[in-house]
């Protein structure tokens, strides 16, 4: 934790300003590191947050009452050692690609300092996962805490802080905001070379609007399709599974099933033995005025357990109940349940054809959740293919808990991370989770290839320099 004399007078700009030259000057003192020396420095902020995750865990439980310890621990230990399993596999010092046949060098070089945007949900797994990243690209990082979670957030902070130091390194290397403010957000994203934001979309339209260069993640909202060929009890699980993963903290969460109408009551009953209840449309009524607030998620009851919701939503469930069910027919903005929902809570909806299930799908994610992930569960090879190919889409689970897929697992090849870029559909500049590879820039070195030889035209434009059409 850094802890700031701050005088009353002092601006926003002369605040950041002071975080930054701190940092800027111990980034220097670790720009000609060698990679040996950048990846032990990750592996032992990877390994400490595996023997602290239980720590970490039950402190920002504490905080912010979202969630729950065990998934928190599981997922802090399990990212721990997934991303140490990419970046010891990860070249981000000197060269770090060769291509002879084209004569081309690639060097890695560090990108400075890195803005790191801290969300609510994951506070701790964000800061340790980023601080991986930009340690293993020889950069320093400045992390802008959630309010809600800035206790929590400034902790992982000071104690990694002091974790680099006894290897020998400047501690400023790693720093925090210890008072958020929209204000401070916005003036270190002016300030730093680089930010990686992962948070709500107001934050990451903020971070792409600054003018510095900047990887955000879209909203999530994941819809799965269920068709005729599925496994139901296996489809019925991982959903659940996904539910409990946090308590639908994450945004890879499933927040709607997309079933094929001549399965519906099948599935139905396998989520009601893994313990989904299904609302009335009474009850339908009061959770959807509990879950919104004046159009906004209440944070009051959002990752909590579904007796909770419940019960604040003036009905009662079975004991044991993992989730809630609601039925929906349409998706925008007068069917809020078609949007992200960071509650375990999923929408089911019917289809008919399996067009109409693309549609339907594309439909809901344009309405909230673009670009970030969808599923579906099917044994049809070629209809997967073709939801993937016709879905506006940068990820497609296959018979996956989503929760536990999008980013990173052992079961899957998926890098681990803690952001997912959503591409254009859903305002992001890149299409893949955020990884070790977007903390550092690259120097091409380029030299004359020996022999060249230039293509003729014909090689080149083939038919079409025949084609009467081309010139009218």
């Amino acid at each position: 934790m850094v802890k700031e004399t701050v005088k009353e007078e002092r601006t926003e700009e002369e605040l950041i300003s002071s975080l930054m030259d701190k940092a800027r000057a111990a980034q220097k003192q670790i720009e000609f590191c060698t990679q040996e020396q950048v990846r032990e420095l990750a592996a032992a902020i990877g390994w400490y947050a595996i023997n602290n995750a239980q720590r970490w865990a039950e402190f920002n439980f504490e905080e912010t009452k979202m969630g729950d310890v065990k998934s928190k621990i599981a997922r802090t230990q399990a990212r721990a050692r997934g991303l140490m399993r990419d970046l010891n596999e990860a070249k981000t010092v000197g060269i770090i690609e060769e291509l002879p046949e084209k004569c081309l060098v690639k060097i890695a070089k560090p990108v400075g300092v890195v803005g790191a945007m801290v969300p609510v949900t994951v506070p701790a797994g964000v800061v340790f996962i980023k601080t991986m990243n930009a340690l293993m690209g020889r950069n320093a990082i400045i992390c802008s805490p959630h309010p809600r979670a800035k206790k929590t957030t400034n902790m992982v902070v000071g104690e990694l802080r002091a974790l680099v130091k006894r290897f020998g390194y400047p501690e400023d290397l790693i720093q925090c905001i210890e008072q958020p403010t929209m204000a401070l957000s916005k003036e270190l994203m002016k300030q730093c070379d680089l930010i990686v934001a992962t948070g709500g979309a107001g934050m990451v339209k903020s971070a792409y609007s600054s003018g510095t260069p900047a990887y955000g993640v879209g909203a999530g909202n994941v819809v799965t399709v269920v068709d005729e060929t599925a496994d139901l009890a296996d489809a019925a699980q991982k959903t659940v599974e996904s539910q409990l993963n946090d308590l639908a903290i994450g945004c890879s969460t499933e927040n709607s099933l997309v079933i094929q109408k001549g399965v519906y009551q099948k599935i139905l009953d396998e989520l009601k033995k893994q313990g989904a209840y299904l609302c009335s449309p009474e009850e339908k009524e009061k959770l959807q005025h509990t879950l919104w607030v004046d159009g906004h998620l209440n944070g009051d009851i959002i990752c909590t357990t579904a007796s909770n919701i419940a019960e604040k939503s003036g009905f009662t469930v079975p004991e044991g109940t993992t989730c809630i069910l609601v039925e929906e027919t349409g998706y925008g903005k007068e069917f809020p349940f078609s949007g992200e929902k960071l509650s375990v809570v999923v929408t089911l909806y019917q289809y008919d054809t399996f067009e109409d299930a693309i549609e339907l799908v594309n439909g809901i994610q344009a309405y909230s959740g673009a670009g970030h992930s969808c599923g579906i569960h099917s044994f049809d090879d070629d209809r997967i293919l073709e939801y993937a190919l016709k879905t506006h889409t940068t990820r497609v689970g296959v018979r996956v808990a989503q929760g536990k897929a999008n980013a990173g697992n052992w079961n899957n090849g998926m890098p681990f991370t803690i952001s997912l870029g959503c591409g254009t559909w859903g305002g992001n500049i890149a299409s893949e989770n955020i990884t070790w590879k977007h903390y550092i820039n690259t120097t091409w070195v380029i030299r004359e290839i020996p022999n060249f030889k230039v293509p003729t035209d014909e090689e080149l434009f083939g038919n079409v320099i025949e084609d009467k059409r081309v010139l009218g």
